[in-house]
């Protein structure tokens, strides 16, 4: 008798989630249920040249959100990554010339120095995050205009082929992108930058008054923002096998933000998930490639990627108010 009544307990508790598991693992569950519905219902989606178009489309988001995740960590934003990658993609053909490491060097350093300026600019100046880089994004933009006001074909066969080659069948780009999410999760997980970073996102007053350097740390967390968003120009552009200022990098910002809450990283900061943050990217990237394959237009994959990013909000919102 007393083991009847003691079974229904135990299932019903085994069965309860505990409180916020949908806010911390929601994305990887919704990332199954999206592969497994069109599996199902997606006229060739599980072909090995699909899903390899999908990871090569998502490579460029999945690298800027790595930095985004890390400004958004110390409740800061960057809006200027889109026109970093613009003003890399600019660059790239400018000093193809004197060989492909210096051009990507140039490329490297075109967004570490927009990067120091975001980062003074938060830092020293005390300028709110989202005023500091929408100035750069429409400075940077006009920048790399001015550095070439049209586009230009790439023909360095070494960029051509990161662009395009593989290896094993895995495609270099998506490599550099997975290496890349690597060292940022050691950074954040087992180094003393990521600890301050976290800290200073969950109370930067508190942080100051422990003496950490907290103007030094959002000056690197923004130059590391900016350096990956000119990586991801470098690995468009090659991708494109043609520099296009212009377009190149347009609402990427969005999109990497998107990836950065839906993956469990909070606006408000204080934490940074650096594998959510990938999660997040193959899930926007799946839900668009979703609609456009069942006759929806791009306008329509914009619009359901707005009303994510307000529900995560949201949801992250009743979960601090608790």
């Amino acid at each position: 008798m007393a083991s009847s009544s003691f079974a229904p307990r135990l299932g019903s508790s085994a069965l309860r989630l505990r409180p916020g598991w949908m806010q911390d693992n929601g994305v990887y569950a919704a990332l199954v249920v999206l592969l497994l519905a069109n599996a199902a219902f997606t006229d060739r989606f599980v072909t090995v040249s699909n899903l390899r178009t999908q990871l090569i489309q998502v490579v460029p988001v999945v690298i800027v959100a790595l930095g985004m995740a890390l400004v958004i960590g110390t409740e800061g934003i960057d809006l200027s990554v889109g026109s970093v990658m613009a003003l890399a993609s600019a660059l790239l053909p400018q000093y193809l010339g004197y060989g492909w490491p210096v051009a990507l060097v140039v490329c490297i350093l075109g967004g570490v120095a927009v990067g120091l300026v975001n980062g003074w600019l938060v830092a020293s100046i005390g300028l709110q995050p989202i005023v500091a880089t929408l100035a750069s994004l429409i400075a940077v933009r006009g920048l790399a205009n001015i550095v070439l006001d049209n586009q230009a074909d790439i023909h360095d066969r070494t960029l051509l082929d990161l662009g395009s080659g593989s290896v094993l069948g895995i495609p270099y780009t998506v490599l550099v992108a997975a290496v890349l999410a690597l060292v940022v999760a050691f950074l954040v997980r087992r180094t003393l930058v990521g600890r301050r970073i976290v800290s200073i996102g969950g109370n930067r007053a508190a942080s100051e008054l422990a003496g950490l350097p907290v103007k030094r740390t959002l000056l690197l967390v923004y130059v590391i923002s900016g350096s990956l968003a000119a990586v991801a120009g470098v690995l468009a552009t090659a991708r494109l096998t043609a520099s296009t200022p212009n377009t190149l990098g347009n609402l990427v910002e969005l999109s990497a933000i998107t990836a950065v809450v839906v993956g469990g990283t909070p606006l408000s900061g204080g934490k940074v998930k650096i594998l959510g943050t990938v999660a997040g990217a193959l899930l926007m990237q799946l839900i668009r490639s979703t609609l456009i394959a069942h006759d929806l237009k791009d306008s329509a994959a914009q619009m359901v990627q707005a009303a994510i990013i307000i529900v995560a909000v949201y949801s992250q919102r009743r979960r601090g108010a608790r």
